[in-house]
């Protein structure tokens, strides 16, 4: 008989906090990528626009992992207006020997937050600067949050700025995560101002025109887009990924939904222009930042390895534990 485990949210928020063991593990994930025969199908993604909707699918199989992770995530925006989180989810782990069922893991878009912003944190390990100590966090979201979390597990930040368009969002969400974190953040009103002496900038919202301006930034710093994950969005402006040093985590999917798409659009990039890809940096089969004046760009549109991951890795903590209902089957 085989055994299916079923994790809820709880569950999974118990086994899996965001921690130097996530990022690690999604490092694992990009340097993977990058030395082994992944099979990572393009995203699968359904538009419902009428309702501000999308549904995106994501999986992947990595050589050497005894399951792969199918993700079903779906976004809608207006949600809140509803009283409803925008993201929501779920991932079913099944057995890359049998292709049997060995988890179900209902947990509402938790895992993707946590991989999500563990990316961000590997992106920075390898493309910003070892003494970058302030943040600006464009984006005033549950992921702006794990962000800036993240990002402080790896780089030694004491101050960080909050910008959204929506300004009381932006206060609460620094006064919590100044709470949070006890270093100093405050909510900057002026997106350009929220730039200036930045080491570095993440953007985290779903902005379909840019967000940050190429002329706001200066020698040295790094940014990591998040939001841009689909066509329509864009928060970065094209001349940014035109001038700096641009890094994909998976050069065929940003040059369709990523930033890259609209500086190609844009005509700053050739469409078959090469960029390196973060797993090859991590893997140090190419070479990352040039030198302390150099501005990085990490375009992360998310993958599904990435996916495959973290689920292994909740499935594993979770049983060791013993979270979870088995079911025999």
């Amino acid at each position: 008989m085989a055994k299916m485990t079923i994790l809820t949210e709880a569950d999974l928020r118990q086994a899996v906090p965001l921690d130097v063991a996530a990022v690690d593990c999604v490092e694992d994930a990009f340097r993977a990528l990058a030395t082994k025969d992944v099979s990572m199908p393009p995203v699968l993604r359904l538009d419902i626009p009428e309702h501000r909707g999308e549904v995106d699918v994501k999986t992947a199989y990595v050589p050497g992992l005894d399951g792969f992770a199918i993700k079903i995530s779906p976004g809608f925006f207006d949600n809140p207006k509803l009283g409803l989180p925008s993201l929501n989810g779920m991932m079913v782990l099944l057995s890359s020997r049998t292709g049997l069922v060995e988890a179900l893991l209902l947990d509402n878009g938790y895992l993707t937050d946590v991989r999500t912003a563990a990316a961000g944190a590997v992106a920075a390990r390898h493309l910003s600067r070892e003494d970058a100590t302030v943040a600006a966090i464009y984006g005033a979201g549950v992921q702006a949050g794990l962000q800036l979390k993240a990002l402080s597990l790896v780089r030694p930040i004491a101050e960080a700025r909050i910008w959204a368009r929506d300004g009381a969002k932006a206060r609460a969400k620094a006064a919590e995560l100044a709470k949070g974190l006890g270093i100093a953040v405050r909510a900057e009103s002026d997106p350009g101002e929220a730039a200036r002496g930045a080491d570095v900038i993440v953007t985290t919202t779903p902005a379909e025109k840019p967000v940050l301006k190429a002329g706001w930034l200066e020698p040295g710093q790094h940014i990591t887009a998040m939001g841009s994950d689909s066509e329509h969005k864009n928060e970065l402006d094209p001349a940014i990924v035109a001038t700096g040093f641009y890094v994909a985590d998976r050069l065929s999917q940003t040059r369709r939904l990523g930033e890259l798409r609209h500086a190609i659009r844009a005509g700053l990039v050739r469409e078959d222009a090469a960029f390196p890809e973060l797993g090859a940096i991590i893997a140090g089969s190419t070479a990352g930042r040039a030198g302390p004046q150099a501005i990085t760009v990490a375009d992360l549109t998310g993958t599904g390895v990435q996916d495959t991951a973290i689920a292994t890795l909740a499935v594993r903590r979770a049983r060791e534990v013993g979270a979870g209902t088995d079911f025999e089957s």
